[in-house]
């Protein structure tokens, strides 16, 4: 019988190592528009979300938004967005991704309080969506669906 990993890799997907923290949050590296960055695997959050902070660092052109933003512990945060930033996720690439921009400073001082590092964003629902990602809770990784164009390349 194959494994989930030999299924999925034969579907087309790709794995990304997933870091499991102090705070029982999946860690996750992935690059914005080139620039390597740290982020929390959140299939809560509707959306993915950089922090102000890290405008400059991944080049994102920045519109203003009425959005309210609302998460653990906090509401009615202030927010902008990004639009079609070049997303990377191990193998797995979006040309088109919208970000949502807010202060993530209470997420951040959480994590470092139980000896986490701090984070740039959240990769959110919208992005597993977009991927079909799957998430392999006991081995630790994320798997989402290459595209036609991108799977005829690494086989």
């Amino acid at each position: 019988m194959a494994t989930l990993q030999d299924f999925l890799l034969e579907k087309g997907y790709t794995k990304i190592k997933l870091h499991l923290t102090r705070t029982n949050h999946f860690e996750i590296k992935a690059s914005i528009n080139g620039k390597k960055g740290l982020f929390i695997l959140d299939t809560g959050a509707s959306n993915s979300c950089v922090d102000f902070a890290a405008t400059d660092r991944f080049n994102l052109k920045v519109k203003d938004s009425n959005i309210m933003a609302a998460g653990a512990g906090a509401i009615n945060m202030e927010t902008k967005m990004s639009k079609k930033n070049k997303l990377k996720i191990g193998k797995w690439k979006n040309d088109k991704t919208v970000l949502v921009l807010f202060n993530l400073t209470h997420v951040n001082t959480a994590l470092t309080n139980h000896d986490s590092k701090p984070v740039d964003g959240i990769i959110g629902a919208d992005i597993l969506k977009k991927g079909k990602g799957i998430i392999d809770y006991d081995k630790k990784y994320l798997y989402l669906k290459l595209p036609k164009s991108e799977r005829q390349q690494t086989q």
